[in-house]
């Protein structure tokens, strides 16, 4: 495979490095997929302690004759800036315009089948997966890796609640109690109030209620609703952060009626598609600590539904 330097939204004001990456195997033009980031700040690569899971799939998927772009989110490579500038993020400065000016590149680059190309999200990413690709993002087929079905709000407030998600003792774990109810509290409602109002309401980290209104207004169901294209949806069964229940089943339901829909649930994978470490929110850190890689078969099921997906106008 080849691995080659790119740079999205190359002349804009919030350049990215990326890596394309090329198959050696197979005849050009290949099917190729852009990669978009969960929720939080991520490399290219979405390293989480001693994981790497983007650089697994491309490198992996390369072998099966698909190709992959994958970047710096704009809040890892741009977060002093956008804080300087008090930028009103919402999933359109964080995820939307990024990954569809990858999009872009792919369409341009000789090498690539202008109407073989993907989008994979995971987790936050996947959810938004549907909404890209409605809002100018025009892919042949979809990809959601561990992606949740419900609001993020709801999803927060899950964890939040998760009774595995041990607090310290003593005054610590009180005052971070506090803050979670708080935070839970900021969350209650937002639909019912104005634009204006969210955007006053604030969280750690410069987020405001806003962010999730926008996120929410329209469900993942929503933006699934009338699409027809191509859709595989993965999950492995120990995931702590997304439920099998509430979230893979949910989208089962949603593309109950679905055309194209595809599901894979993997018994004893994590959230990220990698041998379960650990049980449970509390032990998150420890679970990704461990050097691991996601499991090939996983990449091999992927790359099998695209190069089974023929070509066709966006």
């Amino acid at each position: 495979m080849l691995e080659e330097k790119v740079i999205i939204g190359g002349g804009g004001e919030f350049p990215l490095n990326g890596i394309l990456t090329i198959p050696k195997t197979g005849n050009a033009p290949y099917p190729a997929v852009v990669f978009v980031h969960g929720s939080g700040s991520s490399d290219m690569d979405s390293k989480v302690f001693a994981v790497r899971p983007f650089k697994d799939f491309a490198e992996g998927l390369a072998k099966h004759g698909v190709a992959g772009i994958r970047y710096d989110k704009r809040s890892f490579a741009h977060a002093k800036k956008m804080m300087k500038k008090k930028i009103m993020i919402t999933a359109k400065e964080e995820a939307i315009e990024d990954a569809i000016l990858a999009a872009d590149i792919l369409r341009k680059d000789s090498r690539i089948d202008p109407n073989r190309i993907f989008i994979a999200g995971i987790s936050m990413g996947g959810m938004l997966v549907p909404r890209i690709d409605e809002e100018g993002g025009n892919f042949n087929g979809l990809i959601l890796l561990a992606a949740p079905a419900r609001r993020l709000e709801v999803v927060m407030k899950a964890q939040m609640e998760d009774p595995t998600l041990k607090m310290p003792r003593g005054l610590l774990g009180w005052i971070i109690k506090k803050q979670m109810n708080k935070l839970s509290a900021k969350l209650n409602n937002i639909y019912e109030i104005s634009d204006e109002e969210a955007k006053k309401i604030t969280f750690m980290g410069g987020a405001t209620a806003y962010y999730f209104k926008d996120m929410g207004k329209k469900q993942v169901g929503e933006y699934l609703k009338n699409n027809i294209k191509p859709i595989l949806v993965m999950h492995g069964d120990g995931d702590f952060q997304v439920s099998t229940e509430k979230d893979f089943n949910e989208y089962k339901r949603i593309l109950q009626n679905h055309p194209n829909a595809a599901f894979k649930l993997y018994p004893g994978l994590n959230h990220v598609f990698m041998p379960v470490v650990c049980k449970g929110l509390k032990s998150a850190k420890e679970e990704y600590s461990k050097p691991q890689h996601v499991e090939s078969y996983v990449i091999s099921d992927m790359a099998k539904w695209i190069n089974n997906i023929p070509g066709g106008k966006n």
